[in-house]
């Protein structure tokens, strides 16, 4: 048996990676990386290699961390499997509407965000503008905001899981590319002639509106995962 590529299992990858896409730390690391690299006169081609170099750190990064992970779910016993899945979407509820409450009190009590600490680095090392600097960044980002926002992610994964062939694999690509999708058009678009400025701004503007709609989209997932745990769904 194996993962179908039925139009709900399409819908669900594709959706929650649109959303998830959304995604402030790495969009806003993006956008200080090019603002360094606009400030010290670069050139549009240096601009879009960093650029692409940046975006494909985090597209590796993440897509062999989805593939650790579905590697680490199926070696757990079939016995257990069923309480990962609840206990995924148990964290996912909680997630939720910790973003939900983001969206009216953002920042107060807890919050699913980069410690300080990391942000602090994040910025430091945006500064590093050589290929290999742009490429442990992007790694960096990846490997700091997983944990703290791949809750998704991890949706995802563990649906994939159940039956992992070929198909689910394009599936976990697919999220992936969808991940960045977003960064490969504010880089376009930078290097197109927009202001660096106003994304920047857009960014600040609707990071309410992106807690909110991930919020919404983590308690959907959780009823997904707790309907496949008691064989209601069933994907394979």
């Amino acid at each position: 048996m194996g993962i179908e590529a039925q139009l709900p299992v399409i819908l669900t990858v594709v959706t929650t990676a649109a959303i998830d896409s959304i995604n402030p730390c790495a969009i806003g690391v993006l956008v200080l990386m090019i603002s360094v690299v606009l400030a010290a006169k670069r050139s549009t081609a240096r601009l879009l290699a960093l650029g692409a170099t940046y975006i494909g750190a985090i597209f590796v990064i993440y897509l062999l961390a989805g593939l650790g992970l579905v590697y680490f779910i199926q070696e757990i016993p079939l016995a257990v499997t069923e309480y990962l899945s609840i206990t995924v979407a148990g964290a996912l509820i909680v997630a939720g509407i910790i973003e939900i409450k983001d969206y009216f009190w953002y920042g107060k009590w807890v919050s699913l965000m980069i410690p300080p600490v990391f942000s602090k680095k994040l910025h430091n090392y945006a500064s590093h503008t050589t290929f290999v600097g742009v490429a442990f960044l992007g790694a960096f980002v990846s490997a700091v905001e997983l944990p703290c926002t791949g809750a998704p992610y991890l949706a995802i994964i563990t649906i994939l899981s159940q039956y992992f062939d070929a198909t689910a694999f394009a599936l976990l690509v697919l999220y992936n590319l969808i991940f960045v999708a977003p960064l490969i058009i504010i880089l376009l678009l930078v290097a197109g002639g927009k202001e660096v400025t106003k994304i920047g701004d857009w960014k600040q503007k609707n990071r309410p509106a992106m807690r909110l709609a991930t919020g919404i989209l983590m308690v959907i997932l959780s009823w997904l995962l707790i309907l496949i745990a008691n064989g209601t769904v069933n994907f394979g």
